[in-house]
């Protein structure tokens, strides 16, 4: 009898529970205004490894992304973690990689893996899921991923 009750209680609370959270586009929406400023710092410091930084809050974005734009989210974070994962094989740091003027001891395969991670991640199809992305933010949330610089 008390086990019913207490899930009775249970259930009652859920409809709260979910309300406090708000709607997934809520969620979704206040974490892209929570990180809008640190993503315009990362991207607007020029750094080559800027998406990679950003790579946590990208993760984050993916996690609470709606239905819709989830695809464009995995071309996303799948593309930069492949280009982490391809520095990180071959013990590059991705600040200071210079493909002109490689670090000693990068052989070749490593070299090769690097730059089709790279290419991957310039690829039409990642640069359009980069626009999709920003676009539905700026539809959905009223707020684009980064910030205009002032002109």
């Amino acid at each position: 009898m008390r086990r019913t009750a207490v899930a009775v209680a249970v259930l009652a609370l859920l409809p709260l529970a979910s309300a406090c959270g708000g709607t997934p586009k809520e969620e979704y929406c206040a974490a892209v205004k929570d990180h809008q400023a640190e993503l315009t710092d990362l991207v607007g410091s020029g750094g080559d490894d800027a998406l990679i930084k950003a790579l946590p809050i990208f993760e984050e974005l993916q996690d609470k992304a709606l239905s819709d734009i989830a695809d464009e989210w995995q071309q996303v974070v799948s593309r930069i973690k492949a280009l982490q994962g391809a520095l990180e094989d071959a013990g590059v740091d991705p600040a200071s990689y210079d493909r002109d003027k490689p670090p000693a001891g990068l052989d070749d395969d490593q070299r090769a893996a690097i730059d089709a991670a790279a290419r991957e991640l310039g690829s039409g199809p990642t640069l359009a899921a980069l626009q999709a992305v920003d676009q539905e933010a700026r539809d959905v949330c009223q707020t684009p991923l980064t910030l205009s610089a002032p002109s």
